[in-house]
């Protein structure tokens, strides 16, 4: 996008059928599927959007622009999610949105204790779960204008974005998983599932997850998530 075209678009007001129009989104999140699911939500609201995939990254965009919205995964590779929701939550110029986001439920309540505003459930793919989500918690001098369109789209990311996850999954296991290691490629790949709709990779994540809470051997977990890995990226001729 040319940066003359980039300066008209933020300019513009909200519209009926693009009630986030002249707004930004930071979203901070590891995985390019539930990213790209959106990205796409965004651009159909009618909001630009940058992407942090940890809380580093995160930290460089904040230290140079201010967006409207940030959408903060509560898992991420350095760290958790909530520590940058408590961190932004005592800023001066604190953004007008903050949300926290995760495929797993009960991280919801970690989200709004440490400030968040609001909390997205993956798989987030409903334009109008979306859009409410981020405009009943948007300041009134922020929000649209207009009367607001309840759209019935359910956006679907390319397939590319997922099989992205499902390579650096892969190449994190082939690298070495001690138990830290686990503990993320577990929550990684439940999100990934959950947003892709592959509820056997979910459910073997999810038993991995559940495994190393309990102080069980994690063997079989792991090679179940392997293998289910490797049938999918052989499906798609990657392997």
């Amino acid at each position: 996008m040319s940066d003359d075209l980039e300066h008209f678009m933020m300019g513009q007001a909200p519209t009926a059928d693009r009630p986030l129009q002249g707004l930004t989104v930071l979203v901070v999140e590891d995985s390019r599927f539930a990213s790209e699911a959106i990205r796409l939500l965004s651009l159909r609201s009618g909001a630009r959007i940058r992407r942090a995939d940890s809380l580093r990254a995160a930290y460089r965009h904040l230290a140079v622009y201010r967006p409207s919205i940030v959408i903060v995964d509560m898992g991420l590779p350095d760290g958790c999610g909530a520590d940058l929701i408590a961190q932004m939550r005592t800023d001066p110029l604190r953004v007008p949105v903050l949300l926290g986001m995760s495929g797993d439920e009960t991280t919801r309540d970690r989200a709004v204790q440490a400030g968040a505003d609001g909390f997205l459930l993956k798989p987030v793919d409903s334009l109008a779960v979306f859009q409410h989500s981020i405009l009943s918690v948007l300041p009134p001098p922020e929000g649209p204008v207009t009367p607001r369109l309840v759209p019935q789209e359910v956006i679907e990311p390319d397939d590319i974005a997922f099989q992205d996850d499902l390579c650096h999954a892969d190449a994190l296991m082939r690298a070495g998983v001690d138990g830290p290691m686990q503990d993320y490629i577990a929550q990684f790949l439940g999100g990934v599932a959950r947003s892709a709709h592959d509820n056997l990779l979910e459910a073997a994540a999810t038993d991995l997850a559940q495994a190393r809470a309990a102080g069980r051997g994690t063997g079989a977990d792991l090679a179940r998530v392997q293998g289910l890995l490797r049938d999918r990226l052989a499906d798609r001729h990657v392997v």
